[in-house]
């Protein structure tokens, strides 16, 4: 993530990377299902990320050699096959989300300073 300079906050592609491998960890979803439940968890602050953008973040997740994945048939369905994830390298995953935390946290602080600043007395 490095130096702070220049970057008001952190990109979002970032954010939904570091979501998805905790979500990868403790869920066996495959892609639509993540899309679902991140839009179920952020419900009450209007994110909804679309299918392309939860796949290019997998990807991108698999070019960095930190998920792999492993096509399966869907269950009750014959044919159909689902694409799910799986972390390969926990220490890069490890570190990935301990960089985007930081940068979270960075966020978080100037955020908390924007509205104190702007709110009314």
């Amino acid at each position: 993530m490095g130096e702070h300079t220049g970057r008001f906050l952190i990109p979002q592609r970032a954010m939904l990377k570091a979501y998805l491998l905790s979500i990868i960890e403790s869920q066996n979803l495959y892609g639509l299902e993540y899309r679902d439940f991140i839009r179920q968890e952020y419900r009450e602050v209007g994110y909804r990320p679309n299918h392309s953008e939860i796949y290019k973040s997998l990807h991108e997740l698999m070019e960095e050699g930190i998920v792999k994945q492993s096509k399966r048939k869907k269950e009750g369905k014959k044919l159909q096959e689902v694409v799910y994830y799986a972390i390969v390298d926990k220490n890069k995953a490890n570190l990935y989300r301990k960089q985007v935390k930081v940068e979270l946290e960075r966020c978080e602080h100037l955020m908390k300073k924007a509205i104190a600043a702007v709110s009314t007395k």
